[in-house]
């Protein structure tokens, strides 16, 4: 068993709308240019295992999605005009096919986990999580999260999961899809709904019926730096140590991070490798499966491609 398993294929560089939108296949680039400096070009590759990108089977995202909206991705990768929601997500010419690797190498990070090969995995262009089961949104397409939950369930029973986002955006696609779900519990950290994208994930939002007390939104207002970060973190923690959870999902937006072009937040990098850590010894100290990490966001390559680092420097400590 390696430690980490770190998705890495030309494939995920499909998943582009364009060198004009902020979701544009440099951020991977960028990403994968300081991963091999990092860990490839230093030979610190002994725990890491490469994990090449999977297409997902379309059986596979009707698991989350409905038939009518792959349907409705299906044609407009065909003719690759128009929108997919309601002009934040652009259509092109293989999106759906696009989106598929996303989703696929999302599970196929899981397999390698529940496997045994790595211990814990990371895909830098995972994490859509604002795609709804019947709708594109907020650059998501598919929303790889919640197969990815749905597929575990169903493959391996695997039932009750933690699932943490630190995207400046409300992960809503997640979130809400997930509200009434006992066994799915959510932390997300976010930028105050009322001055960013999309609006939604407020403090009085903790679950409903047989889910109420499983889910919590940490607000930062806009202007946040770590000082602020590290004043809710006790409260994170306590969510965390309280879950039980048998699979721990990540989600790693780098777009809380200072400097982000479409944010307000200004932490730092320290941020993502606290929390990885903080996850990764947890999921440790109780035998549950993962992290899996995500990319998510993430906007200015520099910064992101750090926080992204860190995730995986914190998943290699011993």
């Amino acid at each position: 068993m390696k430690k980490v398993g770190v998705a890495y294929g030309d494939a995920l560089l499909e998943y582009s709308f364009g060198i004009d939108h902020p979701m544009n296949f440099y951020r991977i680039k960028h990403f994968y240019k300081v991963f091999e400096k990092t860990f490839i070009e230093s030979s610190k590759m002994d725990e890491i295992l490469l994990i090449q990108p999977v297409i997902a089977d379309e059986s596979i995202i009707h698991l989350f999605h409905t038939k009518e909206y792959v349907d409705f991705v299906k044609k407009a990768s065909v003719s690759g005009y128009g929108y997919l929601d309601y002009g934040d997500t652009p259509a092109f010419k293989g999106v759906f096919e696009a989106s598929s690797y996303v989703v696929g190498t999302t599970i196929e990070c899981a397999e390698q986990i529940i496997k045994g090969n790595v211990r814990f995995a990371f895909n830098p262009m995972g994490g859509l999580h604002h795609a709804r089961r019947d709708s594109a949104a907020g650059f998501c397409v598919f929303n790889d999260i919640g197969v990815l939950i749905e597929y575990l369930r169903k493959k391996y029973s695997i039932k009750r999961f933690l699932y943490v986002d630190v995207d400046a955006h409300h992960g809503d696609g997640v979130f809400y899809e997930f509200y009434n779900d006992k066994d799915v519990l959510i932390v997300d950290v976010h930028e105050n709904p009322r001055t960013l994208y999309p609006g939604t994930g407020y403090e009085d939002e903790v679950g409903e019926g047989e889910a109420v007390g499983t889910k919590m939104n940490i607000v930062l207002a806009a202007g946040s730096d770590d000082t602020i970060f590290y004043k809710k973190f006790d409260k994170i923690k306590d969510f965390i140590m309280n879950s039980s959870p048998d699979f721990i999902i990540l989600q790693s937006g780098g777009d809380a991070l200072k400097g982000d072009p479409i944010t307000h937040l200004r932490l730092t990098p320290k941020v993502h490798y606290d929390v990885a850590l903080l996850l990764k010894e947890y999921a440790k100290s109780v035998g549950c499966l993962g992290p899996l990490a995500l990319g998510g966001g993430g906007y200015n390559n520099i910064s992101t491609s750090q926080g992204w680092i860190n995730v995986i420097n914190a998943f290699l400590q011993d």
